[in-house]
């Protein structure tokens, strides 16, 4: 049986291009539905990585860390909660019409 390694890459081992859009790890991150009241937790979410994103700013840096995850929406997040990336996957062939080709 062939062992096939995990597509996460870990934050300590690697990071992603600046500006690359990644799917992220965030362990109990909790997201507020749209249009509700309540909470759901999501721990892969998207997100950009922004490289030095707080070199200039040093007490933010000290506290979090200099880089930082850019969210869509309010899902922004510091880099030390994120724990594992990888690559966002291609979308599936669509024809001209817009259905999905096999």
């Amino acid at each position: 049986m062939e062992h096939n390694p995990s597509p996460w890459i870990s934050c300590d081992d690697r990071l992603p291009a600046n500006g690359q859009r990644v799917l992220a790890v965030v362990p109990g991150n909790e997201v507020l539905l749209p249009g509700k009241a309540s909470f759901e937790m999501r721990d892969v979410i998207v997100l950009r990585f922004m490289e030095n994103f707080f070199s200039a700013q040093s007490d933010r840096a000290d506290s979090h860390g200099r880089h930082f995850w850019s969210g869509e929406g309010a899902s922004n997040q510091y880099f030390k909660a994120v724990t594992h990336w990888m690559p966002m996957p291609e979308a599936p062939p669509v024809s001209e019409n817009g259905s999905q080709v096999d």
